[in-house]
Protein backbone atom coordinates (compact mmCIF):
# COMPACT_ATOMS: atom_id res chain seq x y z
CA UNK A 1 0.00 0.00 0.00
CA UNK A 2 1.54 3.29 -0.82
CA UNK A 3 2.37 5.41 1.53
CA UNK A 4 0.46 8.96 2.78
CA UNK A 5 2.19 11.98 1.84
CA UNK A 6 2.26 14.83 4.26
CA UNK A 7 1.16 17.62 3.44
CA UNK A 8 4.44 19.35 3.19
CA UNK A 9 5.24 16.67 0.32
CA UNK A 10 2.36 17.16 -1.35
CA UNK A 11 2.18 20.73 -1.65
CA UNK A 12 6.65 20.67 -2.25
CA UNK A 13 5.57 18.96 -5.43
CA UNK A 14 7.18 20.19 -8.92
CA UNK A 15 3.00 20.35 -9.96
CA UNK A 16 0.94 23.58 -8.97
CA UNK A 17 -1.21 22.44 -5.90
CA UNK A 18 -4.53 24.21 -5.51
CA UNK A 19 -5.41 23.82 -2.17
CA UNK A 20 -9.08 24.47 -0.68
CA UNK A 21 -8.73 25.38 2.99
CA UNK A 22 -12.80 24.96 3.81
CA UNK A 23 -15.13 24.38 6.85
CA UNK A 24 -18.02 21.47 6.46
CA UNK A 25 -20.46 24.79 8.29
CA UNK A 26 -19.39 26.73 5.67
CA UNK A 27 -21.88 28.16 3.11
CA UNK A 28 -19.43 29.29 0.07
CA UNK A 29 -16.92 26.36 0.73
CA UNK A 30 -20.62 24.33 -0.30
CA UNK A 31 -20.88 26.61 -3.55
CA UNK A 32 -16.87 25.91 -4.27
CA UNK A 33 -16.97 21.86 -4.36
CA UNK A 34 -18.34 21.47 -7.90
CA UNK A 35 -16.85 24.34 -9.23
CA UNK A 36 -13.39 22.62 -7.93
CA UNK A 37 -14.95 19.03 -9.30
CA UNK A 38 -15.20 21.04 -13.04
CA UNK A 39 -12.18 22.06 -12.43
CA UNK A 40 -10.39 18.77 -11.63
CA UNK A 41 -11.90 17.30 -14.68
CA UNK A 42 -10.48 20.53 -16.58
CA UNK A 43 -6.93 20.73 -15.57
CA UNK A 44 -6.40 16.11 -15.61
CA UNK A 45 -3.54 15.96 -14.38
CA UNK A 46 -1.51 19.18 -15.06
CA UNK A 47 -2.18 20.11 -10.90
CA UNK A 48 -3.62 18.28 -8.08
CA UNK A 49 -6.72 19.74 -5.90
CA UNK A 50 -6.51 19.19 -2.32
CA UNK A 51 -9.38 20.13 -0.21
CA UNK A 52 -8.30 20.58 3.74
CA UNK A 53 -10.96 21.00 6.45
CA UNK A 54 -9.73 23.62 9.05
CA UNK A 55 -11.67 22.26 11.46
CA UNK A 56 -9.96 18.77 11.47
CA UNK A 57 -6.41 20.46 10.73
CA UNK A 58 -6.10 23.65 12.39
CA UNK A 59 -1.96 23.62 12.30
CA UNK A 60 -2.05 23.92 8.05
CA UNK A 61 -4.43 26.78 8.52
CA UNK A 62 -2.64 28.61 10.95
CA UNK A 63 0.29 27.85 9.55
CA UNK A 64 -1.08 29.96 6.28
CA UNK A 65 -2.79 32.49 8.33
CA UNK A 66 -6.59 31.33 6.72
CA UNK A 67 -8.63 33.86 8.24
CA UNK A 68 -11.42 32.97 6.31
CA UNK A 69 -13.40 30.12 4.90
CA UNK A 70 -13.31 29.30 1.82
CA UNK A 71 -9.13 29.97 1.12
CA UNK A 72 -7.94 28.90 -1.89
CA UNK A 73 -3.93 28.50 -1.97
CA UNK A 74 -2.12 27.61 -5.06
CA UNK A 75 1.27 26.36 -4.11
CA UNK A 76 4.18 25.19 -6.30
CA UNK A 77 7.57 23.74 -5.02
CA UNK A 78 6.62 24.46 -1.61
CA UNK A 79 5.76 28.71 -2.54
CA UNK A 80 2.18 30.37 -2.78
CA UNK A 81 2.04 31.29 -6.34
CA UNK A 82 -1.75 32.50 -5.95
CA UNK A 83 -4.34 33.29 -2.54
CA UNK A 84 -7.66 34.35 -2.45
CA UNK A 85 -10.64 33.89 -0.20
CA UNK A 86 -14.18 33.62 -1.46
CA UNK A 87 -15.80 31.90 -4.30
CA UNK A 88 -13.56 31.54 -7.27
CA UNK A 89 -14.95 30.83 -11.05
CA UNK A 90 -13.58 27.50 -12.39
CA UNK A 91 -12.59 29.74 -15.07
CA UNK A 92 -9.86 31.55 -13.14
CA UNK A 93 -8.56 28.68 -11.51
CA UNK A 94 -7.78 26.82 -14.80
CA UNK A 95 -6.13 29.77 -15.90
CA UNK A 96 -4.44 30.33 -12.78
CA UNK A 97 -3.40 26.75 -12.87
CA UNK A 98 -2.14 26.82 -16.58
CA UNK A 99 -0.07 29.59 -16.67
CA UNK A 100 1.64 27.67 -13.30
CA UNK A 101 2.26 24.19 -15.02
CA UNK A 102 5.63 23.87 -16.05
Amino acid sequence: MAQKKTFKEIINSDQPVLVDFYATWCGPCKTMAPILDDVKQRIGGKASVLKIDIDKNPHAAQAYQVRSVPTLILFQKGKIKWRQSGVVPAKELVRLINENAD
